[in-house]
């Protein structure tokens, strides 16, 4: 698969190193010449162009690429790159890195933008994760089907505990994706009976994942 990263500076270096290393061919776009570190990741193409510029995404030979990961340090950057690769050139798969939560609201299809990464969202998503029991924690969006990544940790009190999968009626537009349990991730069956602790991932909608939380814990 060919991925074009734009934006060449930390970020997008060290996701040009993931994505070279799991055999895809990786073209990284910075307009800064400082930034253009290519004994920093030898094995991608680079190109120094700006890369909200038709005439530079041309040259990238962008409508050639399955994925664009819009990386640069600056939101109207990513945006315009983003709007760019998903109309002018049909790129099926376009990742736009959110740099200020603020902007987060336009970071959407309207601007091309299938998935929105925002690393201050993520990070604030792993701490509740981390210390939440009884909550449900959005831990990412899919903006492309408007679903989002929830869990749920089940507390001691949870009145699901002991009921199998099977007997626990989710809200339309959820599904229960994953069960975590003692360090394990396995797909859960209909015959799957879940234990206090159970860290529970759903991929649901917005409206759904309100929901999620009666199903397992009584008010």
């Amino acid at each position: 698969m060919r991925i074009a990263i734009a934006g060449a500076g930390n970020v997008g270096r060290a996701i040009a190193r993931e994505l070279l290393d799991n055999g895809h061919q990786v073209l990284l776009i910075d307009r800064d010449p400082k930034a253009l570190k290519m004994e920093s990741v030898p094995d991608a193409e680079w190109l120094m162009a700006d890369a909200c510029e038709i005439t530079s995404l041309d040259k990238a030979l962008l409508a050639s690429c399955q994925v664009l990961v819009a990386a640069t340090g600056d939101d109207k950057v990513n945006l315009v790159t983003s709007l760019l690769a998903k109309t002018e050139y049909g790129v099926p798969r376009v990742v736009a890195r959110i740099n200020h939560p603020k902007n987060e609201w336009m970071f959407d299809s309207a601007w091309g933008v299938d998935v929105a990464v925002s690393t201050p969202r993520i990070i604030s998503a792993l701490v509740e994760e981390a210390v939440s029991v009884g909550d449900v924690v959005r831990l990412f969006s899919f903006r492309k089907g408007q679903a989002n990544l929830v869990e749920l940790t089940l507390p001691d009190s949870s009145s699901c505990i002991g009921k199998t999968v099977e007997e626990i009626s989710l809200p339309v537009d959820a599904s229960l994706a994953a069960i975590v349990r003692d360090g394990r991730v396995f797909s859960p069956t209909p015959t799957d009976v879940f234990s206090a602790g159970d860290e529970l991932l759903f991929v649901a909608s917005a409206t759904a994942e309100g929901l999620i939380k009666s199903c397992f814990i009584a008010d």
